[in-house]
């Protein structure tokens, strides 16, 4: 074998190792992943912490502010009169509720509102409302049965007719003029001296809705309100003594009220039992057995709508025109106070047919239509 064979052989086999490298040669090292440092790792964790608990802060201040709005905690005590009427939508409603400083959020309260199902529950009326009350108080002082409507105190004057009263509920926010006489003409009401009397037309409750003072909700319910005055004539002039005194006078109440109702409307104020007593006179002046011409233009005024009666107005075909029919007119012509209710029932004695309103302002009576004539003819009122 030559020789520089051999030694090749060789050089080729010291340069491989099986069982690792000789004494005194290092080994090749491998590469190390860099780890990350301590400090570089603890900063991220706090870093971490920190965001996280600046969010829950975050949220919990906006939680905060939002559940103070809700639950109207930590707000300027105010009080407010709301109005919310029937054609109003929920939105605007929420819009003026945010101007009246009642709530700060508006989003938010349609979103209570939505999932309390309190949406549709509003109802058309004028509340008192204070920044006091949460989101539910508020959603549920806007109903009809609330307690937090807003009342109003009306007085009624002695001789309004039912028109009248009907007119200034309304005007006063109780009803409705047309809720009223559907009230009046459909509700059967349960007291006896109305029970004689046909449902159908609202004059029904003419002569007994009592003039006072009374103090309804805004609005009320029109059948509560009528009855509430109901109930107040029923206490004033349904009571034993009284009804003694309609039995004895040979007329029912109605014609009792029918006559009051005159008084009422011609009255002055100091000469009830005088114009009563004219009135029964004339009922007295019977023709053919027939109760007499009465004669008062203030059931002229009942059926003209209001006006100053004319001579025209003396031939209305009317069952409550007095001058074109004898007797008492068909019913009350107003609702008359409790001092005409008793003038009716005690007239003055007298034998006046007669009675004109002088420059003084004072009513004058008289026996006999020639007198009558002679004092008007010396009036300048009438000139």
């Amino acid at each position: 074998m030559p020789q520089d064979n051999y030694y090749d052989s060789r050089e080729r086999r010291s340069s491989y190792e099986p069982d690792g490298p000789r004494e005194g040669r290092e080994a090749p090292r491998r590469p190390r992943k860099k780890r990350r440092s301590a400090g570089r790792t603890a900063a991220l964790v706090l870093l971490y912490v920190a965001v996280v608990i600046g969010v829950s802060v975050m949220l919990a201040c906006i939680g905060w502010v939002f559940a103070g709005d809700v639950l109207a905690l930590n707000k300027d005590y105010k009080s407010v009169t709301f109005t919310v009427t029937s054609e109003e939508p929920f939105d605007a409603v929420v819009d003026r509720l945010k101007n009246e400083g009642l709530i700060e959020y508006k989003l938010l309260f349609k979103i209570f509102a939505a999932v309390t199902h309190k949406t549709d529950t509003l109802a058309a009326g004028t509340y008192t409302l204070t920044t006091d009350m949460d989101y539910r108080a508020l959603l549920a002082g806007m109903r009809a049965n609330s307690a937090n409507r807003a009342q109003v105190r009306v007085t009624i004057p002695e001789g309004y007719t039912t028109d009248q009263i009907f007119s200034l509920l309304e005007e006063k926010g109780v009803s409705t003029v047309q809720d009223l006489r559907e009230a009046a003409a459909e509700h059967d009401y349960a007291f006896d001296f109305l029970q004689d009397i046909p449902l159908g037309d609202y004059h029904r409750l003419e002569g007994y809705l009592m003039p006072a003072t009374y103090d309804f909700y805004t609005p009320h319910d029109p059948i509560y309100a009528l009855n509430k005055l109901l109930v107040y004539f029923d206490s004033q002039v349904i009571s034993d003594s009284m009804m003694a005194q309609v039995e004895n006078s040979g007329h029912s109440l109605r014609d009792i009220l029918t006559i009051a109702s005159m008084i009422e409307r011609e009255t002055t104020g100091e000469d009830r039992t005088d114009i009563a007593s004219v009135i029964y006179n004339r009922l007295n002046n019977s023709t053919g057995g027939t109760m007499g011409y009465l004669q008062i233009d203030a059931t002229l005024v009942y059926i003209n709508g209001g006006k100053e009666p004319s001579e025209a107005d003396k031939f209305i075909d009317s069952p409550y025109n007095t001058y074109l029919y004898q007797g008492l007119p068909a019913g009350p012509i107003a609702n008359p106070g409790l001092e005409s209710i008793v003038a009716a029932l005690n007239p003055a004695q007298s034998k006046n047919y007669y009675y004109a309103l002088g420059d003084d302002n004072i009513h004058h009576f008289f026996r006999t239509y020639d007198q009558h004539q002679a004092f008007i003819a010396s009036q300048e009122r009438y000139k």
